[in-house]
C-alpha cells in the first residue's frame, strides 16, 4: 500500500504530464515567502496558513501585527525623536502589554496542544 506522500507525488506527476500544473499561478517560479513565516512558531504555521487562505485572521496574528507596528513607531522615533517622553512611555507600556498577551496566548496554546 503506497504512503500518503507517494500518492501525492503520483497525483503531481500525472497533473504535470497532463499540463495541468502549468496553468497554476506561480508555476515554475520561486515560492513567495511571507514576512511573518519565520517569526511564527512552528506549531502555528500550518493552522495560521489554513486560516489565512480562508480569509480569517486569528486574534494572535492581529496582536503580532500590532506589535510590529508599535516596534516600527518606536524605531522610527529613535532616529527622528519626534515623540515626547510621555508618548514614548505610552507606546512602551502598550508594547509591553501586547508582549504579555502574546506570551500568555502562546503558553495557553502549548498547554492545550
Amino acid at each position: 500500500m503506497p504512503t500518503q506522500d507517494e500518492v501525492i507525488a503520483k497525483h503531481l506527476q500525472d497533473a504535470l504530464a497532463k499540463g495541468e500544473l502549468q496553468t497554476a499561478a506561480g508555476f515554475g517560479k520561486p515560492m513567495h515567502e511571507d514576512k511573518g513565516w519565520e517569526a511564527t512558531p512552528d506549531a502555528l504555521r500550518m493552522p495560521f496558513k489554513i486560516l489565512k487562505r480562508a480569509g480569517f485572521v486569528p486574534a494572535e496574528v492581529e496582536i503580532f501585527r500590532q506589535r510590529a507596528e508599535l516596534n516600527a513607531k518606536l524605531a522610527a522615533d529613535l532616529s527622528e525623536a519626534k515623540l515626547s517622553q510621555a508618548e514614548r512611555d505610552a507606546l512602551m507600556r502598550e508594547l509591553s502589554s501586547l508582549e504579555q498577551s502574546i506570551s500568555l496566548r502562546l503558553e495557553a496554546m502549548r498547554t492545550r496542544g
